[in-house]
């Protein structure tokens, strides 16, 4: 923990900058706003967010509902100056960054206290890349048109992001043959070995063709990025697998951090942060969610800490003592998403907890998620999706 002097003494004229407009920079943001002037720097004109893969790729239309969301809806982020544009480069010691919009033109933002947000890159879901909505469209839509078209659909990779992907693919499709390929005996390596268990005969009951110690030989480049297609090869000895359809979700995340000074960097690109999620050698810079260099799962982003930094940021911007971020043993939460049944959530020890699908609808998302994490949501202007159809 850590004190400061004051920087600015009235809380109108204290800017902060949000690099990073995804789960954990809208949040934290929102905070922010309370008591701050807020600047959201964001590569989308809208929340895209980086939860439920599974449910993106079999249910885009469903998906976009709860997890594409127009900054403009949110009520929290009205008083939030919110640029659309790719961050170039920090200069610390003018406390300025600059960003290059859709247009080309170039802008520099200035602030008083920052907070690094920007995410890592991880498959096709999740790349650093500037977009307007027409090509978030495209995007969702030409993955699942590619799916739909695939007869065999290999899901490569043990994590939260295959699991819900193998799962989500065999409801949505249970005439297709949908194989999951993990290199440990169990998927999920640093969840609850309760979870484990649990998620493991879930995706079996589904119908999902779970292989075990099977590591995959990795295409290189921007493949990854991409539903592949063609064999897979293993570095585990087993026959080359064919399939019309390869999601690669391994877990090879980089770090959206190539605009930062390499001193702020660990040896893999994350960036440091102290026990209060302050960025060391650099006084008023926080980092949160998967870009921060919390513990070994980089817990922030799914442990609430979006509260805990924008009340550190304020704390230093007032010169009160910061508070310590405490990690999480084991990742925790959604592994499969929502189904017909409702929407299991596995907590940090193992325990399964059920939301039937009648309190996903009328509780969980309009009043626990939209009303109260988000403070209100707007309905949307858009009458229809314009992504294909169909319900989990």
């Amino acid at each position: 923990m850590s004190a400061a002097v004051p920087l600015v003494h009235e809380r109108g004229t204290r800017s902060v900058v949000v690099a990073g407009m995804g789960d954990s920079g809208v949040l934290t943001a929102m905070h922010l706003a309370r008591r701050s002037s807020v600047v959201g720097v964001s590569m989308r004109p809208a929340l895209v967010s980086g939860q439920e893969v599974g449910l993106r790729i079999a249910y885009p239309e469903r998906w976009a509902r709860d997890y594409r969301v127009e900054f403009g809806r949110m009520r929290r982020l009205d008083p939030v100056d919110i640029r659309h544009g790719e961050i170039l480069d920090l200069d610390h010691d003018r406390r300025t960054l600059r960003l290059r919009t859709p247009s080309g033109t170039v802008e520099a933002v200035t602030y008083d206290a920052l907070v690094i947000a920007t995410g890592v890159a991880n498959g096709f879901w999740r790349q650093p890349v500037l977009e307007g909505s027409d090509d978030v469209d495209i995007g969702l839509h030409g993955v699942h048109e590619r799916l739909s078209h695939s007869q065999t659909i290999a899901v490569v990779g043990g994590g939260a992001a295959a699991c819900s992907s193998a799962a989500q693919l065999r409801r949505r499709w249970p005439e297709k043959q949908i194989a999951l390929y993990h290199p440990g005996e169990l998927p999920l390596p640093r969840h609850h070995d309760r979870t484990r268990h649990k998620v493991a005969r879930r995706l079996e009951s589904l119908g999902v063709d779970r292989h075990g110690g099977h590591r995959a030989v990795l295409p290189t480049g921007a493949d990854l990025g991409e539903i592949g297609t063609g064999s897979i090869n293993w570095l585990t000895g087993q026959p080359a697998v064919e399939a019309d359809a390869i999601v690669w979700a391994v877990g090879r995340v980089s770090p959206n951090t190539a605009w930062l000074p390499s001193d702020m960097l660990t040896d893999r690109g994350f960036v440091r942060v102290d026990a209060d999620l302050g960025v060391p050698g650099y006084r008023g810079v926080f980092a949160v969610g998967d870009v921060a260099d919390t513990d070994p799962l980089r817990g922030s982003a799914r442990n609430r800490a979006d509260r805990l930094v924008a009340r550190n940021v304020l704390a230093h911007l007032d010169g009160r003592e910061t508070r310590r971020y405490h990690p999480a043993e084991h990742r925790w939460g959604s592994v499969l998403g929502p189904s017909d049944n409702g929407l299991d959530v596995f907590s940090p020890n193992g325990i399964r907890f059920r939301f039937p699908r009648w309190t996903v609808d009328t509780l969980l998302q309009p009043l626990i998620v939209r009303r109260g994490i988000y403070g209100g949501v707007r309905r949307s202007r858009l009458s229809a999706n314009r992504c294909g159809r169909g319900r989990p």
